[in-house]
């Protein structure tokens, strides 16, 4: 312990307070002996952390034994007697240990231990650690904020939009290896490059690997029928028709948004005119007509105030006005071409039965007889069947972000069979390529698929962080360091994307894993992590993340549908504004993409100044207030 030497308080306190400060001394050095000795017991891991996070993997270490005792009675005390509750430490758990029980020998007249110094010797330097760490992982802030602002890109985005959400804020892009294709990345990263030069503003960039997609598989095609409708107001007098693109079959191309695309085989609508009508009986034998109100190329466009079903081979008959007014038929008429079969959602009711199927056959919802028997169970594949050996009866399964739930009653050969028991009263869709959750199982999947270890040396090239999706336990992380290093890549950012409950579960070990690596940092994506631990959980649990990434001193991005409402429709929830105030707590708030984006991004640009100057990580800050 070094050399000591004996101090006295120049007024010795009380006998209760006496007996306070000599209880509260014990429990602070009994638990600094428990800290010390975790920390031995860790060593041979720590012997793999990098050496610049060394520090930050011991603290980390700290915090673990910290947490696994209930400190509340402690904190409690400490607070009675004006100490520091602990409430802070994360960043620096030794050294507020040590400070505490140097201040409580100091009062009680006790010798002092010159303790050794601690990994991370005080709040500051805790704080100067993540500072550094942010810094290397996603840039220097802006002079304005600290936290920065990340932007997911679509794949159709232009170099213009680009250069605005930079000059509007954006610090850090993020593109999604799930979507899209190399040529598609690459068009978007010179984009990000060259409105770098043009801003003089800094862009990191983010690509998220896809990681194993679990998602139900395809459903069998329903009829091929085209169906249109005006808008009409309570009364039911239409106010908007339907908007129509006519168009050769052949050319499936719409220059705009529309309610309906017709095909119409050969050469016949180059008989056509804007003004012309076009009668036809539908497919329920109603008399229906569509006015060709503009052309644009060889298509045009037609409004109908009629809704209508149309399937292949229907008949068009063209009407042209005659000079005195009256109609003129088109001798020959024309016919409608192939019409893509309509995809028939498969309804599931609470009580219902849902086979998952190994082979990858097409989805069908339930059969039934004339009297409601039913015949046969709805069924759809998974597109991943390498699960099937992980899961276990009894365990959940979620469909489409949770909106469809149900329990797993066997599984047996090639099927998984489900009972539903969560679904809307009037029941849910079940789609094609909608996401499957299994937040019981233990499942074998690798975080790292063959797509994205071949994606990883584009990325290595092109990228400053790669984000690790889908990951369940410390190997997956290793699986990448592996990776990065064969490539020669080790000082590629790796961001741990935290969206399944196992790897929540195994955070403290995929935390010393990563911190192998220089630059690290850690996303909270709450979507997936909502569905799979419960969304009654997700602020506990978001909590926890911020506080195991602080204690390792990584900086933390606050991710999914943050101001979601403003980005896609142009108006925020108050909900959403609270929501991207708590993005204070993190280093880094991601915004989606959506067609008010810019606004969503001045509007976070803004939330974020005015609340640095209440809040900095958990800490409140007491700036002068206007009353």
């Amino acid at each position: 312990m070094g050399n000591t030497r004996a101090l006295h308080a120049t007024l010795p306190p009380s006998d209760g307070l006496g007996k306070t400060y000599a209880e509260l001394l014990q429990q602070l050095c009994s638990l600094r002996d428990e800290l010390a000795q975790l920390e031995r017991s860790f060593e041979p891991r720590l012997t793999k952390i990098h050496p610049r996070h060394r520090s930050s993997a011991i603290n980390l270490v700290h915090y673990l034994g910290l947490r696994r005792h209930d400190v509340r009675p402690l904190q409690a005390k400490l607070a009675a007697v004006g100490l520091s509750s602990l409430g802070r430490s994360e960043s620096h758990v030794l050294a507020n240990l040590n400070a505490m029980i140097i201040l409580l020998q100091r009062a009680l007249g006790v010798v002092v231990a010159d303790f050794p110094p601690p990994a991370v010797t005080s709040a500051h330097g805790g704080a100067a650690l993540l500072e550094t760490n942010t810094n290397d992982l996603l840039g220097n802030a802006p002079p304005h904020r600290w936290v920065r602002i990340m932007v997911t890109l679509p794949g159709q985005a232009e170099y213009a939009e680009i250069r605005d959400m930079l000059a509007a804020g954006m610090d850090c892009a993020r593109i999604n290896c799930a979507h899209d294709t190399p040529a598609v990345w690459k068009r978007l990263i010179d984009f990000i490059r060259q409105a770098e030069r043009e801003t003089g503003r800094r862009c990191k960039i983010l690509m998220d690997l896809a990681g194993p997609k679990l998602r139900t598989g395809d459903i069998a095609p329903g009829p091929a029928v085209l169906k249109w409708r005006p808008r009409r107001d309570l009364y039911g007098k239409v106010v908007l028709p339907a908007r129509i693109w006519l168009h050769p079959e052949g050319d499936t191309s719409c220059p705009a948004p529309a309610d309906a695309c017709l095909p119409v085989q050969g050469e016949w609508l180059a008989k056509a005119a804007v003004n012309d009508r076009i009668e036809f009986t539908d497919a329920r034998g109603a008399l229906r007509c569509l006015r060709l109100v503009g052309q644009v190329g060889n298509g045009f466009w037609a409004e109908s105030s009629q809704t209508a079903y149309v399937v292949p081979g229907i008949e068009l008959h063209l009407q042209r006005m005659s000079a005195s007014g009256h109609p003129r038929h088109v001798r020959e008429p024309g016919v409608v071409g192939d019409i893509p079969p309509v995809s028939l959602p498969i309804r599931l009711h609470r009580g219902d039965i849902l086979i998952l199927t190994r082979e990858p056959v097409p989805g069908e919802p339930a059969q039934y007889d004339t009297s409601g028997r039913l015949l046969r169970a709805a069924r759809i594949s998974c597109s991943l069947p390498e699960v099937f050996d992980s899961v276990k009866p009894g365990e959940r399964i979620l469909f489409d972000d949770g909106r469809i739930g149900g329990v797993i009653r066997s599984v047996y050969g090639g099927e998984i069979q489900v009972e539903i028991t969560q679904a809307h009263d009037n029941g849910e869709k079940l789609m094609a390529d909608k996401g499957i959750n299994l937040p019981d199982s233990r499942l074998t999947l690798a975080a790292l698929t063959e797509q994205d270890i071949s994606h990883l040396a584009f990325i290595a090239r092109h990228a400053d962080m790669v984000g690790l999706s889908f990951m369940h336990r410390a190997s997956d992380v290793e699986a990448l360091q592996h990776h990065l290093q064969r490539l020669g890549a080790d000082n590629l950012g790796i961001v741990l994307k935290i969206e399944t409950r196992a790897a929540f579960e195994d955070l403290p070990g995929i935390l010393l894993a990563a911190l192998g690596s220089s630059t690290v940092g850690v996303m909270i994506a709450r979507g997936d992590l909502a569905v799979e631990c419960g969304y009654e959980r997700l602020a506990e649990l978001q909590e926890e993340i911020l506080w195991l990434a602080e204690a390792a001193h990584l900086p933390v991005i606050w991710a999914t549908q943050v101001l979601e409402g403003l980005a896609k429709d142009g108006t925020p929830s108050r909900a959403e504004i609270t929501d991207a105030a708590m993005g204070e707590r993190a280093e880094c708030v991601m915004l989606n993409k959506g067609p008010h984006i810019l606004e969503a991004i001045r509007t976070l640009d803004d939330i974020l100044q005015r609340m640095q100057g209440h809040q900095r990580k958990k800490n409140a800050l007491l700036r002068q207030l206007h009353w």
